[in-house]
């Protein structure tokens, strides 16, 4: 099996665990199954590779917000949130932790392989993430969690605001798709009200002013009203 269809997931529910490994594994991908935070974590010591992690909030052992955190910060594995907390504090804190999707149970397993299919494509040997693979001529943004900036493809850096990098590592973690006005606002703890919704417009607007300091725009595209994407290849570190 190539590398970029393995995948662990952590989940404590027994048969709900086995469900879903043997629906993944029919659907292509190789599977680890954890049912623990500790047993994420043994895992990982051994050295394998995983693209992505498929996390339950509510282990055994540890907080699922704490477990995404932890891999966002230490691995270069995408993250999807699969649990029965339905909550909007929940939700928000899985973002801030740096899920890439949050699905609530009950969950239609072909929707998850789809989404699980759909992240893994976009993601290469080296973590990048992007609408195609990076050529030598098509260079790609970089978000740099740690420094909070955003580079151009040409290297110049922009200081990105708490909010503003926020809103770029949403829309970064699923380039070129469509991401919704509500759920951005939902997951930057905006109100889905006039006053939420001026907020977003106002914080678009000045990632949109930076371009006046760098040699291109940052390429947040609005898609027919309805909400926005990052329509160029980005690296996420």
């Amino acid at each position: 099996m190539e590398d970029r269809k393995k995948i662990i997931v952590v989940e404590d529910d027994r048969d709900f665990r086995e469900s879903m490994v043997e629906y993944l594994e029919l659907a292509g991908f190789s599977v680890y199954a954890a049912s623990c935070a500790i047993e994420f974590y043994q895992a990982l010591a051994t050295g394998e590779h995983y693209l992505l992690a498929i996390v339950d909030l509510g282990l055994p052992d540890q907080d699922g917000h704490v477990l995404a955190g932890y891999i966002r910060k230490n691995t270069d594995m995408r993250i999807v949130i699969l649990t029965a907390q339905s909550s909007l504090e929940s939700k928000v804190s899985a973002y801030q932790s740096g899920a890439d999707l949050y699905l609530v149970k009950p969950v239609d397993f072909a929707e998850l392989a789809a989404s699980v299919s759909s992240i893994t494509s976009r993601i290469g040997s080296t973590a990048t993430v992007g609408l195609e693979p990076v050529s030598g001529d098509q260079k790609p943004w970089v978000l740099h969690r740690s420094a909070g900036t955003l580079s151009t493809p040409g290297g110049e850096s922009i200081a990105l605001t708490a909010k503003e990098f926020d809103l770029i590592e949403l829309l970064a973690g699923r380039p070129g798709a469509l991401i919704e006005r509500s759920d951005l606002l939902k997951a930057l703890d905006y109100g889905n009200d006039d006053l939420g919704n001026r907020a977003l417009d106002a914080l678009i607007h000045r990632l949109r002013r930076k371009k006046e300091s760098i040699d291109q725009r940052i390429p947040v595209k609005t898609l027919h009203g309805a909400g926005y994407s990052f329509s160029a290849p980005v690296l996420i570190y």
